[in-house]
């Protein structure tokens, strides 16, 4: 059997987001890496038979480095096991899939990518607030609260980003929130610009908070809101209590 490795994301957490193709590959998988961020109820369903290895990855916490979760894949698939990496939300947006899968590939492993929804998207709509809409936000754009370690200079361009007139969707932003606010507040982004942050969206125990630019920082941390989180900024937020949120 040629070696073989799934990267698919899991969804934002609610079981019933997984794809029917992720279902069935994490169901006949000999091995499966996960992260935390793909949930407690994912997690409890893999199947028992298979050689879970968790490889940590919640929020900014990583337990395990990169370079080591590089290594069991290239491992476990050079054993001729089907091998699963499951990633929360999507594995190419902010997920590092594209660094395992240029790992891999280099290695001679065959990859296959299996998108999943994102929870830049989803997490907002379950709390009912659509990233785009006609009367509030005709463009939306994603950044990463926390860039690359290796990186010596911040790239995130907070001048542009301030001028923008549609939704900013931050992930992973909780550890950096008072920096990254900060940042569009200097840039001149208005202060009374609408945010909410989502915690645990689309699951059980999701809890939304809102406020302005001017203010979120503070409510964040008097709420004392915990990763994970999608924090949402723009004139879409004030939907938010008008369209009904998912039933959990």
């Amino acid at each position: 059997m040629s070696a073989k490795v799934y990267l698919v994301g899991s969804g934002p957490g609610d079981p019933e987001l997984l794809t029917v193709k992720a279902r069935r590959l994490i169901d006949e998988a000999d091995v499966i890496l996960y992260d935390q961020l793909c949930g407690e109820e994912i997690i409890r369903s893999f199947p028992q038979r298979a050689q879970l290895i968790s490889v940590g990855k919640f929020a900014s916490r990583h337990t395990v480095p990169q370079n080591e979760i590089n290594r069991l894949l290239i491992e476990k698939a050079g054993d001729g096991k089907i091998v699963v990496r499951l990633k929360g939300g999507d594995p190419y947006l902010f997920g590092r899939g594209g660094e395992e899968a240029e790992e891999l590939v280099e290695a001679g492993i065959e990859v296959e990518v299996v998108p999943g929804i994102t929870s830049a998207i989803a997490v907002p709509a379950y709390a009912g607030i659509p990233v785009t809409h006609r009367d509030h936000a005709s463009s939306v754009t994603f950044i990463t609260g926390h860039e690359g370690e290796h990186k010596e200079e911040e790239v995130l361009e907070w001048d542009v980003l301030s001028r923008l007139s549609g939704t900013l969707v931050i992930l992973m932003g909780v550890g950096g929130l008072k920096h990254n606010i900060g940042r569009l507040l200097e840039s001149g982004k208005n202060p009374e610009t609408p945010v909410a942050i989502i915690e645990n969206g689309t699951r059980k125990n999701q809890r939304v908070i809102t406020g302005r630019l001017g203010d979120i920082t503070r409510l964040a941390s008097e709420k004392n809101l915990k990763p994970p989180a999608i924090i949402v900024i723009g004139d879409v937020v004030k939907l938010f209590g008008i369209i009904p949120q998912n039933p959990l």
